[in-house]
């Protein structure tokens, strides 16, 4: 989908669900940003605070590409912030700091990621804010929750951090191997961001329902345990691995990659039924006769020395595309581990339209590709989005329109350095 195009112009007219919800968000990098371009997405407002100069962190990330005018944007930033305003405001002067809490009366949520213990160096916490403002709903997030909820609490933390903690990473670890960091994204900030999104709404609703407004607390570690499921509840089950055993440890049922004649595919086999359609696919059906694979134990056991060469020796002239829709196709749950280009042009991906085209400003050859829309609603349309904003790019803009202020009184603030 290319940016500013309307996917189901039928719903268009329907408007979007947070169509009038308006965000103030004192945000960086990607967790914090990943909410709230989810909650753009669906209609709400953004305005986004940024600091003069540079503008939030993830502007200078890398890699990147230059903006429209020509500085520097990081990867994260091109991901996270379509559809969103910048107001560029320096908050360690007390000016600044009185602007967000004038602004802030006029926005439903303000929502912060500054660190722990930051935004009330400020005088920028819910305790000062909410004084003025009871309907307002007060986001923070953080590596490990609000001063006085946990001990870490004032630990600083990125998405490696609540990822290694959460024992997603010693529970995949291969006998004899270091522990893969990180073995995909920042899943530690996006799914953080997820279950803020889920915290957001949840949070419109109480408001709707009850008129007042409320604190929302997001610990990166709480939703890394919440989302990596399985070290504690298989521990507690029983199922248990130890560190100083180097030895493969596995779950019941085969969930392995294979090696295909030009790559690898996955296949997960947890059901006596899925074992026995990927053996008669393969053309092994004596291995779902084998006294030794008779349980999702004894697959996950003998991987290595029966089911592993039966399947990649039928694998060996097949691509993995072929392999894994021939699997998929059979009813066995399979998939090729996709290249950054079997991404861009999975059919999948182009039919659920899950990447938006950014043109690039700077002429390059190959827009810039984001993340489309993971939700999707009937009745609303995707699109148009609106590219990421400039820095400082509404500064006068929404100060005017909000706090009144002239323009004799923003070139004050700009002589300053309070605003840019």
């Amino acid at each position: 989908m290319k940016l500013g195009e309307v996917f189901n112009e039928a719903a268009a007219a329907n408007g979007r669900p947070l169509d009038g919800v308006r965000i103030l968000a004192l945000e960086q990098y990607v967790a914090l940003p990943y909410m709230t371009g989810m909650l753009a997405r669906f209609g709400a407002e953004v305005v986004k605070i940024e600091p003069p100069g540079d503008g939030e962190q993830a502007r200078a990330g890398l890699p990147g590409a230059p903006d429209r005018a020509g500085k520097p944007m990081g990867a994260s930033f091109w991901r996270y912030n379509l559809n969103k305003k910048s107001v560029a405001i320096d908050i360690k002067t007390p000016e600044g700091q009185d602007l967000v809490r004038r602004l802030v009366r006029k926005f439903d949520f303000f929502c912060e990621n500054l660190g722990p213990g930051r935004a009330a160096r400020y005088h920028l916490d819910y305790a000062t804010l909410s004084k003025d403002h009871p309907r307002l709903i007060y986001m923070a997030l953080t590596g490990f929750g609000a001063p006085g909820t946990s001990p870490f609490a004032d630990r600083p933390a990125m998405a490696g951090v609540p990822e290694a903690m959460s024992g997603a990473y010693e529970f995949g670890r291969r006998a004899g191997q270091p522990p893969l960091v990180p073995p995909f994204g920042p899943i530690g900030d996006t799914g953080t961001g997820a279950m803020a999104t889920i915290g957001a709404l949840a949070a419109i609703c109480h408001r709707e329902r009850t008129g007042r407004g409320q604190f929302v607390d997001i610990a990166m570690y709480d939703a890394m345990l919440a989302l990596a499921d399985l070290p504690a509840n298989f521990w507690s089950l029983g199922h248990r691995r130890s560190t100083e055993v180097d030895e493969d440890f596995r779950s019941p049922g085969v969930i392995d990659a294979f090696r295909a004649k030009d790559g690898w595919f996955t296949a997960y086999m947890i059901r006596r039924y899925q074992f026995e359609r990927m053996c008669a696919i393969i053309g092994r059906p004596d291995l779902a006769a084998d006294d030794r694979l008779r349980t999702a134990y004894d697959w996950a056991e003998r991987t290595e020395d029966l089911v592993r060469p039966a399947i990649e020796g039928w694998a060996a002239r097949l691509s993995k595309q072929e392999a894994a829709t021939a699997l998929a196709e059979g009813g066995v749950p399979a998939a090729p581990c996709n290249s950054q280009l079997d991404v861009i042009n999975d059919p999948h991906v182009k039919a659920r339209r899950m990447l938006v085209e950014i043109p690039r400003p700077d002429g390059g050859p190959e827009p810039v590709l984001v993340p489309g829309y993971p939700v999707k609603l009937s009745a609303m349309a995707e699109g148009p989005e609106t590219p990421q904003p400039l820095l400082g790019e509404q500064t006068d803009a929404v100060l005017a329109a909000e706090l009144g202020l002239d323009a004799a009184t923003l070139a004050k603030l700009r002589d300053a350095k309070v605003i840019e």
